[in-house]
C-alpha cells in the first residue's frame, strides 16, 4: 500500500468525544457505556446467534424505520428468534435512548437481538431459556469528508457471498465471519475493503455494503440473489426508477466493473460512498455526476421521510 494513500473503511466516522459518555439500552435499562454488559454465556457472544439492524437518526426521525423493522423481524422469524418486543416498543426504546443522550441528528444505531443467555456453553438453541437479549448502541456519527472526496479502494477477493441454503446473505446475523475474512483478504491486497463475487463468479457486493456501477448513463447492481437486501440499495433503485434514470439488476462481470464510468456503495451509514478503484484500476475519470445526482435525490428523500409519520 502506498504510504501516501489514506486508508478508509466505509464506516469511518469523524471523531466525536461525546461518544465516550453515551448511554446504551440493554434489556430495558439505559445505562452508561461502561456499565452496559451482557453475559459471556450470551448466545450472541458465544455463537453469533442473533440478528442486528443499523438505523440512522436524521433531525429527530429514524430514516425508513418501517423498512428496517420489516427486514429485522423477517430475519428473526426465519431463525425462530422471538424478539420479545413489538415494532412500537422498539421505536419507543430508540427514542428514549436518543433522548437520554440528547441526540437528535447524525446518529447511528446498531440494534442487536440475540437468543439470550444460555444455560450451558453449547450450540443447541434450546439451551437459551432466559429470553432474548436486546441492545441498542446509539453514537454521534458522521462519515469523514474524505470518504466522499477520495472514495474507497476495493480488491476482488476469493471469499464469496454464498448460497441461501448455506447461510442466506439476506440474514443480517451476528455471525459475520464470512465478511470479516473477505475484508482481511482485501486489506492484505492493499485495499480498503473487499469486492465479493457470487457463487457463479458475477460481481455481487462488498464485505460491508451493496455495490453499484454506472455505465453509459445506466446504473447497474447485482440481481440481489446473493447479497444483503439493503434498505438504502432499494431506495437507490426506487429513486432511479422515479427519476427516469435507467437502472438494471443483473449479472455482470469484473470486465464491466473495471470499465465503469462510476461505482459507488450503498449503506445506512454512508448512504452513497464513491469507489475510487477496483484491483488497482481507477474507476472512470474521477468525475462522478451520477453518484452526486443520486446522493442529492437521496438527501431529498430523507427530508420527505422526516415529515412522514413513523408507524408504531
Amino acid at each position: 500500500m502506498n504510504a501516501d494513500t489514506h486508508s478508509h473503511s466505509t464506516h469511518d466516522a469523524s471523531e466525536d468525544l461525546r461518544n465516550n459518555d453515551i448511554k446504551i439500552y440493554v434489556n430495558g435499562d439505559i445505562v452508561h457505556r461502561d456499565e452496559a454488559k451482557v453475559s459471556v454465556y450470551d448466545s450472541g457472544f458465544m455463537l453469533g446467534d442473533g440478528m442486528w439492524e443499523g438505523l440512522r437518526l436524521y433531525n429527530g426521525t429514524w430514516a425508513f424505520f418501517d423498512e428496517h423493522m420489516d427486514r429485522f423481524f423477517n430475519s428473526c422469524k426465519a431463525v425462530s428468534l422471538d424478539v420479545g418486543m413489538t415494532k412500537g416498543e422498539i421505536l419507543d426504546a430508540l427514542n428514549r435512548t436518543a433522548a437520554a443522550n440528547g441526540m437528535t441528528t447524525d446518529v447511528h444505531c446498531r440494534l442487536m437481538c440475540t437468543r439470550g443467555r444460555k444455560d450451558k456453553p453449547f450450540q443447541h438453541p434450546g439451551l437459551s431459556r432466559s429470553g432474548p437479549t436486546m441492545v441498542m448502541i446509539l453514537e454521534h456519527s458522521k462519515p469523514v469528508a474524505s470518504l466522499h472526496d477520495q472514495g474507497i479502494r476495493l480488491a476482488t477477493v476469493a471469499q464469496v457471498r454464498g448460497l441461501p441454503n448455506s447461510q442466506d446473505p439476506k440474514l443480517n446475523s451476528h455471525s459475520k465471519l464470512n465478511c470479516i475474512i473477505a475484508c482481511l483478504q482485501a486489506e492484505e491486497a492493499g485495499a480498503d475493503e473487499a469486492l465479493m463475487l457470487d457463487p457463479h463468479g458475477f460481481v455481487n457486493t462488498t464485505n460491508a455494503c451493496n455495490f453499484f456501477i454506472v455505465r453509459r448513463g445506466e446504473v447497474w447492481t447485482s440481481t440481489g440473489d446473493y447479497c444483503m437486501n439493503g434498505v438504502t440499495r432499494q431506495k437507490v433503485i426506487d429513486l432511479c426508477r422515479a427519476n427516469d434514470i435507467p437502472v438494471r439488476e443483473k449479472n455482470y462481470s469484473l470486465y464491466e466493473a473495471y470499465g465503469a464510468d462510476e461505482a459507488f456503495l450503498t449503506g445506512t451509514f454512508g448512504a452513497q460512498t464513491p469507489v475510487a478503484s477496483i484491483d488497482g484500476k481507477q474507476i472512470g475519470t474521477g468525475e462522478r455526476p451520477m453518484t452526486l445526482r443520486i446522493r442529492q435525490l437521496y438527501k431529498e428523500l430523507i427530508n420527505v421521510n422526516r415529515h412522514a409519520k413513523q408507524t408504531p
